[in-house]
């Protein structure tokens, strides 16, 4: 069956078309600018992209935009809609509600919305993308798959704050996580590439992209993540600050004569490694200028990998063991240097980096010694496969 995945934002959507029973991707692509101008990047497979710019006030114009170019006679895959078997979406936040992925029902969009408080500027665009595609699609299966559900194996005592448990009971204030579908397709792919079940492994999945987050994974299930009740908590990513003493908020609020949501554009937009080297957000950027004799994005660059060692470490003595540690998303599938800093903490494991085999990008190999004992490896993530195969189980 032809899937067709979804993944909308607040002015942006990405998707692609993904035949099931191969797993081949028949066509993906991008609107951009929704609301101001529209720009649409369309890749049938094997053809060049295809860019344009079209009136897209909402993203009922950019869906409907999708999908005329999916059908298109030049540009298209498939004859007629009729070929599309079902849709998945990616859910940002499912709370409590949601520990595996969806149906979409009247019901369930109701308890997605109860969850948008946690999750203000991904949830309500992901669930304007869900009525549009009810709308323009009426009668196809669809299904939710949320980045936080994956996480929900974690124990009480790795998703409480030390806060009044009031918070919790009343309000569901808790660790939750984030990147799940790619930390579950990344473990699980681990376990392939190894050639063990992953019951038999402990796994440290590291998604090191713009949004970063760490997870340990024991025997295939998330068992602590470091992102939290947002994507906030953490480590230190492009524009977030990460992980923060509570008082610097206070100080700053007070020094600087600004309110909450001043504080939030701060740390949400403003921090991270853009904050602290004062060159860009893009580790390309940050990397060229420390080559340059940059020292303070030489210092960003060692304080980017030393947190990322840290939550390596913890979690490491929070399984009592680690089998492998993995690396994906934009950084982490792209950077050698990146994951030969991190992986050099590690000697102590017997863990040692191959630099032939870590010389890639975007590649999917074991980037460790042979006689490494904790195997270092490169797996690029792909949601939307997760996604497709999760929509496929579920209907």
């Amino acid at each position: 069956m032809n899937v067709l995945v979804i993944n909308c934002g607040s002015s942006s959507l990405k998707y692609q078309l993904i035949d099931s029973e191969t797993e081949t991707v028949l066509a993906k692509g991008l609107c951009e600018r929704i609301g101001i101008d529209g720009v649409l990047t369309h890749q049938p497979a094997g053809k060049d992209k295809i860019k344009m710019e079209a009136a897209m006030p909402t993203h009922t114009e950019a869906i409907g935009m999708v999908l005329d170019q999916l059908t298109d006679k030049e540009n298209g895959v498939i004859s007629s809609l009729d070929e599309i078997s079902a849709v998945g979406h990616r859910m940002v936040h499912g709370g409590e509600k949601f520990a595996c992925s969806a149906l979409v029902t009247d019901e369930m969009i109701k308890t997605v919305e109860e969850c948008n408080p946690f999750a203000p500027l991904h949830n309500p665009a992901t669930l304007i993308g869900v009525n549009v595609c009810r709308e323009l699609l009426p009668g196809k299966p669809m299904v939710g798959v949320f980045d936080t559900a994956f996480h929900q194996t974690m124990p009480e005592k790795a998703y409480l704050y030390g806060i009044p448990y009031e918070y919790y009971e009343k309000y569901g204030v808790r660790r939750y996580g984030f990147h799940g579908t790619s930390h579950q397709f990344v473990a699980q792919r681990t376990a392939e590439i190894l050639g063990k079940p992953i019951e038999d492994l402990k796994i440290i999945v590291c998604h090191l992209g713009n949004g970063a987050s760490i997870t340990a994974v024991n025997g295939g299930k998330s068992v602590d993540t470091s992102m939290g009740l947002t994507p906030l908590e953490g480590l230190i990513m492009g524009t977030r600050s990460g992980d923060i003493d509570p008082g610097v908020l206070e100080f700053i609020a007070k020094t600087d004569n600004v309110d909450i949501n001043e504080i939030l554009t701060i740390l949400n937009k403003k921090s991270g490694v853009l904050g602290l080297s004062g060159v860009s957000s893009d580790f390309r950027d940050i990397e060229a200028a420390a080559s340059e004799g940059n020292e303070r994005a030489k210092t960003t660059l060692e304080t980017y990998c030393y947190h990322v060692v840290k939550y390596i470490g913890s979690y490491v003595a929070a399984m009592n063991g680690v089998d492998a540690i993995v690396f994906t998303a934009g950084l982490g599938e792209n950077d050698k240097n990146t994951r030969a800093t991190i992986c050099s903490y590690f000697g102590y494991l017997g863990l040692e980096i191959d630099p032939k085999a870590n010389d890639i990008r975007g590649q999917e190999a074991i980037i460790s010694t042979q006689d490494s004992k904790v195997k270092a490896l490169c797996v690029p993530t792909n949601e939307e496969l997760m996604i497709c195969r999760e929509t496929v189980a579920l209907i």
